[in-house]
C-alpha cells in the first residue's frame, strides 16, 4: 500500500514519521510553519528504544557516530553525595547500546537529510483540514492545497490540529515547572556522562556531548509565565552552594543561550490517537514532563509503529486503527510514569520528604534502578518490510 501523505509538523516526530512513510514507499510533504527548519532545543538523551526505532528508519548508525554514550553518572544530592549510579556498562549489556546523548540541532539535520529536500515546506502554517471528501484530507499550504490520502498531526504540545480534531478535549495543562537550559560555549572537563542532582523543588543535570560541550538544564518549580532579565544570574543564586561542575557549567554560558519554557503535558489521555485519515504523532498526542528522557523517543516509537502498520495491514483505516491500538496504551502508560516520576523527584520540596526520598534511593541496588529503566527502554519496533 502507498500513496501521498503530508506530515504537519517538522520536529523530531515529524521528520522521523515522513522518513518512516518513505521508507514504504509513499509520497511525503513536510510542512512546518517555522521559517527555517532546526530544533531550537538544547541537548538530548536517546534511550534503547529511541535508537532501536532510528535503526528501523535507516539513520540509526549516523545518530549514534554523532552522540556521546552515557556510561558514567547518576543521580546525587545538592551536596554531592550519589543517591544512585547509573551503570551504562549493564544497560549496554542487556539492551544492546547505552543511553547516548546527543544536541538536538545533530539529531534534527541528521532526520532532515535522510529525506528529499523538496519534500520539506517551511514557514507555512497549516490552519485547518478539509475533511469533506470521503478517503481524502485536503491540507491548507500556503497558496496551495496538498491533497492526500493520509495526514500525520505532529505540531507538538500545543497542536492546532488536536484541537480541530477533538475540539471537546481540555488540551494540554502546565505541569507545575519551567525548565531552562543551554549548551556550554566550550568543552569542559567533566566527571561524568549524565548527573541529575535533585534539592528542594529543584533540579540539575547535564549531558556530556562527543565534542566535549555540554547540556545542562534546571528544572524549578514555579508559577507559568514567570521570566527573567538575568536567568543566568538567577540560577546561580538559585544554585548556591551546590556542588560541581554546576558551577562550572554555568560559567561556560553564554547569557543569549539560556533557554526558557514553561513544561506542559496532556494531563488528560486522548481518547484516539486517529480521527479520520488523520493521525496524532509525539508531543501532539501524547505531550509528556521529561522526567523519564522519554518524549523524543517515544515520538520515535510512533513514527516506526505508524510506517509499519501501513505495511501490514490493507488500507488506511485499519492500518490506523492498528497504530492506535499499539500506540495509545504505552505511549499513555509512560507518560503516567513519567509524572509520577517528577512527584518523586524536582517536584518534592518539604525538607522531610526529600530526605526520606534520598534515604530510599541511596538502599535500592542498582540493579534495580537499571530494572527502572529498562522497563520503558526495552522495545522492539515492527518490521518494515
Amino acid at each position: 500500500m502507498g500513496g501521498t501523505a503530508v506530515v504537519v509538523g517538522g520536529g523530531i516526530g515529524g521528520l522521523a514519521a515522513a522518513i518512516g512513510l518513505s521508507r514504504i514507499g509513499w509520497d511525503v510533504r513536510v510542512v512546518e510553519r517555522a521559517g527555517t527548519l532546526a530544533d531550537a532545543g538544547a541537548g538530548i538523551s536517546l534511550h534503547a528504544n529511541g535508537l532501536r526505532a532510528l535503526d528501523a528508519l535507516g539513520v540509526g548508525t549516523a545518530v549514534r557516530d554523532a552522540a556521546r554514550p552515557q556510561y558514567t553518572g547518576g543521580t546525587r544530592a545538592p551536596d554531592g553525595r550519589w543517591l544512585a549510579r547509573m551503570d551504562g556498562a549493564a544497560l549496554e549489556r542487556a539492551l544492546g547500546t547505552p543511553i547516548v546523548g546527543i544536541r538536538r540541532a545533530v539529531l534534527h539535520r541528521l532526520l532532515r537529510e535522510a529525506l528529499p529536500a523538496e519534500s520539506l515546506l517551511v514557514g507555512v502554517t497549516v490552519p485547518a483540514l478539509d475533511r469533506s471528501a470521503p478517503g481524502r484530507v485536503g491540507v491548507p499550504a500556503g497558496a496551495r492545497v496538498l491533497d492526500a490520502d493520509l495526514v500525520v498531526a505532529a505540531d507538538g504540545v500545543g497542536s492546532r490540529l488536536r484541537g480541530l480534531l477533538f475540539p471537546d478535549h481540555p488540551g494540554p495543562v502546565y505541569a507545575g515547572s519551567a525548565v531552562l537550559r543551554a549548551v556550554t560555549d566550550g568543552p569542559l572537563d567533566l566527571p561524568t556522562d549524565f548527573e541529575l542532582t535533585w534539592g528542594e523543588g529543584a533540579e540539575f543535570g547535564h549531558i556530556g556531548f562527543r565534542d566535549g560541550r555540554a547540556e545542562w538544564h534546571a528544572v524549578l518549580t514555579a508559577a507559568p509565565g514567570v521570566r527573567h532579565a538575568d536567568p543566568l544570574g538567577m540560577l546561580r543564586r538559585r544554585f548556591d552552594g551546590w556542588h560541581e561542575p554546576i558551577p562550572a557549567l554555568l560559567d561556560a554560558t553564554r547569557p543569549e543561550a539560556v533557554l526558557h519554557h514553561d513544561i506542559h503535558e496532556l494531563a488528560t489521555p486522548l481518547r484516539s490517537f486517529v480521527a479520520g485519515r488523520v493521525a496524532l504523532l509525539g508531543d501532539a498526542a501524547h505531550a509528556m514532563t521529561p522526567n523519564l528522557g522519554q518524549g523524543a523517543c517515544q515520538a520515535l516509537e510512533d513514527a516506526v509503529t505508524l510506517a509499519a502498520a501501513l505495511t501490514a495491514e490493507p488500507s488506511v483505516a485499519s492500518a490506523l486503527a492498528r497504530y492506535d491500538a499499539e500506540r495509545r496504551p504505552r505511549s499513555q502508560a509512560v507518560s503516567r510514569a513519567a509524572r509520577q516520576a517528577g512527584r518523586m523527584g524536582q517536584r518534592l520540596s518539604h525538607p522531610l520528604a526529600v530526605a526520606l526520598r534520598n534515604t530510599a534511593l541511596r538502599v535500592v541496588p542498582s540493579r534495580l534502578t537499571t530494572r527502572a529503566i529498562l522497563r520503558h527502554a526495552d522495545w522492539t519496533p515492527p518490521h518494515l518490510s
